[in-house]
């Protein structure tokens, strides 16, 4: 077989590929346009945290453009002050902050009996500090990279909502129902 014959050999086989498991969440999103989005429900609150403000402006256009309202933060510090004073059902923490970082103040959140439960998703564009994410896993509900999209954002928000369109951490999810069938029987 010559030269010429491999090259159309090589170029007509196709072999089935497995996605890259990054790819999954863009594919899950591009799973999403083609069934209808399933929000939480209207006036859920979300604080953000994050020292961008262009990531503070695009995470509040799209929570607000679907009835969602936000909180915003550029520190850690001041996000956890708002903790104090309000209580969100949903919380997105960037891991890279000044002063303190993401990952101290998801610690603080967890200790916090008034804030533990609150679901919390961290954000990162930096590759090592998702290693590090993903290395110690200290209480996060889930990771979104940076950059992300308007179909990534809601991906994330879907997969922590209940039956009641409530934003759950993933253990509240499975014991609550347990809990209220014992409860119930």
């Amino acid at each position: 077989m010559g030269i010429l014959e491999q090259l159309r050999a090589l170029f007509r086989r196709e072999e089935p590929s497995l996605p890259h498991p990054e790819a999954l969440p863009e594919l899950a999103a591009g799973e999403r346009r083609t069934r209808q989005r399933v929000n939480a429900r209207e006036g859920t609150q979300v604080l953000i945290i994050d020292d961008s403000k262009t990531i503070v402006t695009v995470l509040r256009k799209f929570l607000r453009s679907a009835g969602y309202e936000t909180l915003e933060a550029l520190d850690a510090e001041s996000g956890l002050t708002q903790l104090q004073h309000h209580r969100p059902e949903l919380i997105f923490l960037d891991i890279m902050l000044p002063g303190m970082n993401g990952f101290a103040a998801l610690r603080a959140i967890r200790r916090d009996p008034r804030t533990r439960d609150i679901p919390v998703i961290m954000m990162s564009g930096n590759e090592q500090a998702m290693e590090q994410f993903f290395g110690t896993r200290i209480g996060a509900d889930d990771f979104m990279k940076k950059p992300f999209s308007r179909h990534e954002v809601f991906f994330r928000i879907e997969r922590l909502l209940d039956d009641h369109f409530v934003p759950r951490r993933a253990a509240s999810r499975i014991v609550e129902p347990i809990l209220q069938a014992v409860a119930g029987g």
